[in-house]
């Protein structure tokens, strides 16, 4: 029997994507009803870290919460089942719905709920699950990735699939473009298939084991660029961690932390040793890398100054660590 009744969805999420895909894609479907909005600080304790960590895309969900007659409640303590469930049992919900949440949902929560608990992870699911599936993707030079819609379990995104959309990594991306094509490519998804979950007819596809790969979250201290890599190597993993991220780094002669936002592969074989400046042009440098190849630097910024041109910064002759 088909449910003519709105499914009542509360959300969690602490990011602009998950802003998004509400904006653009949960309140804009009439099949949905939101009760309710979970979210964190822009600074969380998490499992990975020592140190709080610092959520580099937290946003405000009050606007929306306004334009969708509901409450908003930041989760400030630690997050335990009984944090959840406070609000749960008062919203009442068929279905929780987790877009940009940085926390395992425990089973006591997800079978509270009707529907459990289902979001999005930004991989072809079984593959890259974990953290930063972006970026990672990126650093290893793949060429295509995309976004799993599931359901949650108890392992790390070991879900049933309820959908998925491949995109392709070309070769100007960065983690800000191929998020924003997942973000635009999730909103698409969660307005076809949520009206497919309130009426009972979305697929539960159980993943494939034997395919499974996972990657761990990065941390800053992560972004540290080996020189003896080769040139497309290092160029990937410096898009892979650009803005809104903290960095790919390296260190200057003196010890300071240079940090570097662009960069592409040198269009030539050049001989050098790794990490050495070996050409200074107008708006760019040339850093001799391995496997008798280079890399071209264009906007870098040394901790506590502004971005500059990496030919403001850089000398001749300069070895970088």
């Amino acid at each position: 029997m088909i449910n003519r009744q709105p499914m009542r969805v509360v959300l969690l999420s602490s990011t602009v994507f998950g802003y998004r895909c509400l904006k653009e894609g949960i309140l804009s479907t009439p099949s949905v009803q939101l009760k309710g909005i979970l979210t964190t600080p822009k600074q969380i304790e998490i499992s990975y870290s020592e140190k709080p960590v610092e959520i580099k895309t937290h946003v405000d969900f009050s606007d929306l919460a306004e334009q969708a007659g509901c409450d908003v409640v930041t989760l400030r303590s630690k997050i335990t089942s009984a944090a959840y469930l406070e609000h749960i049992v008062r919203w009442q919900p068929d279905l929780l719905l987790a877009l940009g949440w940085y926390y395992m949902i425990p089973r006591k929560v997800r079978e509270s709920v009707p529907l459990g608990c289902a979001g999005i992870h930004a991989s072809l699911l079984p593959k890259y699950r974990g953290g930063a599936p972006i970026p990672w993707a990126i650093i290893n030079g793949e060429t295509e990735t995309g976004i799993t819609l599931f359901y949650f379990s108890d392992g790390v995104d070991n879900g049933d699939i309820i959908a998925q959309e491949s995109f392709l990594i070309e070769e100007d991306d960065t983690c800000a473009t191929l998020y924003e094509k997942a973000t635009r490519t999730s909103v698409d998804v969660l307005r076809e298939y949520l009206p497919r979950i309130a009426s009972g007819t979305a697929p539960r596809i159980p993943q494939d084991e034997s395919e499974a790969t996972y990657v761990l979250q990065r941390k800053p201290e992560d972004g540290l660029i080996d020189w003896s890599w080769d040139a497309k190597r290092i160029r990937n993993f410096i898009r892979a961690q650009t803005h809104p991220y903290p960095g790919a780094f390296c260190l200057m002669p003196s010890g300071e932390t240079l940090r570097i936002w662009k960069a592409k592969v040198f269009p030539h074989v050049y001989y050098g040793s790794p990490g050495q400046v070996v050409m200074v042009k107008e708006d760019h440098v040339v850093v001799s890398c391995g496997n008798d190849s280079a890399v071209s630097l264009y906007v870098v910024k040394l901790d506590g100054q502004d971005e500059q041109n990496a030919a403001k910064e850089l000398k001749f002759g300069q070895r970088l660590k």
